[in-house]
């Protein structure tokens, strides 16, 4: 039902995230309000590497404890004011145990991608998530392929305060496990 949703309303559809990832569902005592997928992050970005102080070998080793805000949806049809920030706070103050419940580890860093020709990207700065730039449009560079996407606005959110010691460091412990979970969060 959630891939549905997402693959109908969202302007992106949906795709089946690879590796680690949670859907959740927005949902209040009247029904379902939305959707929101988190799954691993990008593999390297200039910006973001830098702002979090990143060496190559840092990346490498501790990527996975950064997640990214794939999808963020509320439906078309609903109208409460300030939803949108509120889900974005709910989650950010949940979501490092519900990893650590289905993936085996605590995430320290969420990120997530705006598209400026669409959204401004108020709901996150309502919610406290950094804006660090712009993405330059390049997608991933791969041998034989190109992608091309539109520049699109960086956020981020730390989940601990130690969040740059930590992705610097060895000090991050941890396993996933093999499938994908599914999880409500009310407004």
């Amino acid at each position: 039902m959630w891939n549905e949703y997402v693959s109908r309303h969202h302007y992106l559809g949906y795709k089946k995230p690879f590796g680690t990832f949670l859907r959740y569902f927005i949902v209040c005592d009247r029904g379902l309000l939305g959707c929101l997928l988190f799954a691993g992050a990008a593999k390297a970005l200039g910006i973001h590497d830098k702002w979090i102080g990143w060496e190559d070998n840092d990346r490498l080793r501790n990527l996975a404890w950064v997640i990214n805000n794939t999808r963020f949806l509320i439906f078309k049809w609903v109208r409460v004011k300030a939803l949108a920030s509120h889900v974005l706070g709910q989650v950010g103050r949940r979501i490092r145990e519900d990893w650590n419940e289905r993936w085996g580890y605590r995430s320290v860093l969420m990120e997530t991608f705006v598209d400026p020709g669409r959204y401004h990207g108020s709901c996150y700065k309502a919610s406290n998530w950094e804006h660090l730039g712009m993405t330059t449009g390049k997608g991933l560079v791969r041998k034989g392929k190109k992608y091309t996407t539109t520049p699109r606005m960086i956020f981020v959110k730390p989940l601990a305060k130690d969040f740059r010691f930590l992705l610097c460091s060895d000090q991050l412990k941890g396993r996933g496990r093999d499938k994908g979970a599914e999880e409500k969060v009310g407004p």
